[in-house]
């Protein structure tokens, strides 16, 4: 998590170990701290050359810094890169050339791509007591901020098909402070948090830390600055660096969040849904095959 120096943990973690590092090492790691942007998009060959050491300092160089592998290694630096780039830099990488199925087909494979990290890679133990928590808290506060006030919206509105006492707050919204402050002990606070993270969010983690409610935080990176002050917290990492952001890793976390509430509740949540059904009925507020088509 940042520091309040603003020193991301990728450049904090390089530093410190810069001392323990081989000559060439150092070389290697000063190459990487002064061109992370180009860096990123490296092979281990392409980033030796550059530096001009060997192939096998590269795979050293990763292995000392305590790295599992290079794509390990590439994806905390792209964190850092990410934390970079400006909404102008993100057009800029995007191509813009070749035909629209190009483009499609790019989109694509980037969301399959992040979908498939999160079904290899899903923290299971954390995607329980979630669901746990979002079963049993007295109350639930969800909030996001710009893009991520998407997801917040998309949890809490399924939350309302699954039990009562659901609260979708808006970051932006001054009042959020009101209702975190006046919530009875026992509430649970989830924030969602995507690049490049709103500094209202950090503030309300914050003050939810301090009021002493439980906080889950759900985002897009290990070293979101949100993350620092929760209680739990679910990491669903994009690999690539999106112009506006990766909708379907949040959208999929939310739908297992979902299901496991509802196997873990079972009957005891029927009379709820029950309600709702009525209410939706009494009201003419969905379309069925019963009804008219409304004028």
């Amino acid at each position: 998590m940042p520091p309040a120096s603003g020193v991301h943990p990728f450049t904090k973690h390089l530093a410190e170990k810069r001392d323990f590092l081989t000559p060439k090492g150092k070389a290697l790691a000063d190459f990487v701290a002064a061109n992370p942007r180009r860096a990123v998009f490296m092979t281990t060959r392409q980033l030796a050359r550059a530096a001009g050491v060997s192939e096998a300092t590269v795979v050293r160089f990763v292995d000392r810094l305590g790295y599992q592998g290079y794509p390990d290694f590439i994806q905390a630096l792209r964190e850092l890169v990410d934390a970079q780039l400006t909404l102008i830099d993100r057009v800029a990488l995007t191509e813009v050339n070749g035909a629209t199925a190009q483009r499609v087909f790019r989109v694509a494979e980037q969301e399959i791509a992040n979908l498939k990290e999160f079904y290899e890679n899903a923290d299971f133990e954390t995607i329980a007591e979630a669901s746990r928590l979002l079963i049993e808290s007295r109350r639930i506060y969800v909030i996001g901020s710009r893009l991520s006030y998407t997801f917040a919206y998309y949890l809490g509105w399924s939350l309302t098909k699954i039990r009562g006492h659901i609260h979708i707050l808006k970051g932006s919204d001054s009042t959020s402070i009101d209702w975190l402050t006046i919530a009875p002990p026992g509430s649970l606070v989830v924030i969602f948090a995507t690049s490049r993270y709103p500094n209202e969010l950090i503030r309300l983690a914050r003050l939810v830390r301090r009021l002493e409610q439980k906080l889950l935080v759900v985002s897009d990176s290990a070293s979101c600055p949100v993350n620092q002050f929760a209680d739990l917290s679910i990491v669903v990492r994009c690999l690539h660096f999106p112009v506006i952001g990766s909708p379907s890793l949040m959208a999929s976390l939310i739908n297992c969040l979902t299901t496991e509430m509802i196997v873990r509740g079972g009957e005891a949540l029927k009379p709820h849904q029950e309600k709702l059904e009525q209410t939706y009925r009494e009201n003419d507020i969905l379309f069925n095959l019963d009804s008219r088509i409304p004028e």
